[in-house]
């Protein structure tokens, strides 16, 4: 029997709780199969589309593009089932690509679905959806009634069976009108102290920026729903001047004359937390020295002239952490405050800093310790290509327990680094350049680089902090002292 299921925003995971519509990639009355993806979400971490787990047509999209979504709202309704019989008499096989009302199962690694949702509920009696045939509506008025079953299998039926993939305006209708859902909505109507109907989440954000109590308007939607254009027009009533674009992409309040307001989202408003976050809660402290990185830079010259894929300076720099790590343990760490304990790990989940049109991202390199020069640049340009296209995944963004900051490609020299909570350190590289540096008891010009280490105070103290960072400039200075620990 056909039956309209509804898709919510699946569990996004990694402590994400909600994502904005960027592009939708379905229309109302598509035909979808399973795991087709339905629409393109952008969370705090990174862009990704979003897989339906059932087949069918779609009767229902909820919220336009620019609009966020927590997890577990409404994405869109779907009607599955089987498909009326054939003309040669044959019995009609199961919706393309469906899979019925148990879904897929298949889990997205951070962004999979867990159950299916519930079934949506259908109309009561004497309220018809207004524009739907009368039949359509005692159908779902009347689920007792001997046709009524039969009547929405047909009505789904037809809908998914429509030529090109798409159904026609009346079987849409049909097929709203047996389920009761109209612009993504059930027509039962809301309790007086449940939330006012509106056709979008965009319309409610609209009320409140603005500061309109939507129990106070009368609805001209079907069954009294609450549409953008009676928000507008309240807020015209009132002389209050209603924004033209999506309210996803306006400021919160009113900017002054030579104002520019831009809403801290997306990525940049996640930085925007975990730095805050860090400065409340982490005890930092830095301390820099300056090193001679001639040698090093020589090295990296002589292994790129021997063959085989280039070695990235940022490749030796993480090497030369990990080795620093291995004999400084305490900062690889983080702490746990609710348990008052410093959590030493055993593995050198590195994560680096890497500027993209989106904002800041932290890509993390996965067990980096055990990975060599070769492995290290392969991983490096792999993350930081997917942080320019927007598609790393929140495994990838997450789980560093250390985290390397070459913000000398910025060309500045140096910098006091806010250290990546729940991590214990930061090491921050500033730019390689010729400087006047006494070599072997003489004035020379060498390529002198500032390293400095921002460290939570709390998992050491300063002799840790600093045999830590002498150590490693003593491996730029003198890279042959990392084959103690090769």
């Amino acid at each position: 029997m056909a039956q309209v299921l509804e898709f919510k925003l699946p569990d996004l995971g990694e402590g994400l709780t909600e994502a904005e519509i960027v592009r939708w990639l379905v229309e109302v009355g598509d035909v979808v199969a399973v795991d087709q993806p339905v629409v393109e979400v952008e969370t705090a971490k990174a862009m990704v589309e979003v897989p339906c787990p059932y087949g069918g047509v779609v009767t229902a999209r909820f919220g336009e593009e620019g609009t966020e979504l927590p997890v577990g709202a409404p994405l869109i309704t779907v009607a599955v089932g089987e498909r009326p019989a054939s003309g040669d008499g044959t019995a009609g096989t199961e919706a393309e690509g469906s899979a019925g009302a148990g879904g897929s199962g298949n889990v997205l690694v951070g962004y999979g679905t867990s159950e299916a949702p519930a079934r949506r509920r259908r109309v009561r009696p004497g309220r018809p959806v207004p524009g739907v045939s009368a039949g359509a509506g005692e159908s779902g008025a009347r689920p007792g009634a001997g046709g009524s079953g039969r009547a929405d299998a047909a009505a789904r039926g037809r809908a998914q069976a429509a030529p090109g993939g798409r159904a026609d305006a009346a079987v849409q209708a049909d097929v709203r009108g047996s389920t009761g859902v109209v612009n993504g909505h059930t027509g039962d109507p809301e309790t007086d102290d449940g939330p006012v109907p509106v056709i979008s989440p965009l319309v409610r954000r609209l009320a409140r920026q603005n500061g309109l109590d939507l129990r106070e308007l009368t609805g001209s939607g079907p069954d009294g729903l609450i549409l953008r254009a009676d928000v507008e027009y309240a807020l015209r009533a009132v002389g209050r001047s209603a924004a033209t674009e999506a309210p996803a992409v306006q400021p919160s309040t009113t900017a002054a004359p030579g104002e520019t307001r831009t809403p801290l989202k997306g990525v940049r408003g996640a930085v925007a937390d975990k730095l805050a976050r860090s400065r409340r809660e982490i005890p930092d402290a830095t301390c820099w020295v300056d090193a001679d990185a001639t040698e090093l830079m020589r090295v990296r010259t002589a292994m790129n002239a021997a063959g085989g894929p280039k070695i990235s300076l940022l490749a030796l720099l993480a090497r030369i952490c990990t080795a620093a790590l291995a004999r400084f343990p305490e900062l690889n760490a983080t702490v746990d405050a609710e348990a008052r304990e410093v959590v030493r790990f055993d593995h050198v989940h590195l994560g680096f800093a890497a500027q993209t049109d989106r904002g800041l991202v932290v890509p993390v390199v996965r067990d980096a310790h055990a990975r060599d020069a070769e492995s290290l640049t392969a991983e490096f340009a792999r993350l930081t290509e997917a942080g320019r296209a927007g598609t790393l995944t929140p495994a990838e963004l997450t789980g560093g327990t250390f985290t390397l900051n070459n913000y000398g490609v910025f060309g500045v020299d140096g910098s006091t680094p806010i250290i990546n909570h729940p991590e214990a350190a930061m090491l921050g590289v500033g730019r390689i350049v010729p400087k006047p540096w006494v070599h072997e008891g003489e004035l020379a010009v060498r390529q002198v680089v500032q390293l400095s280490l921002t460290f939570d105070h709390r998992v050491c103290d300063g002799g840790v902090a600093g045999g830590f960072l002498r150590y490693v400039a003593d491996c730029v200075e003198q890279p042959a002292v990392l084959l103690r620990t090769l």
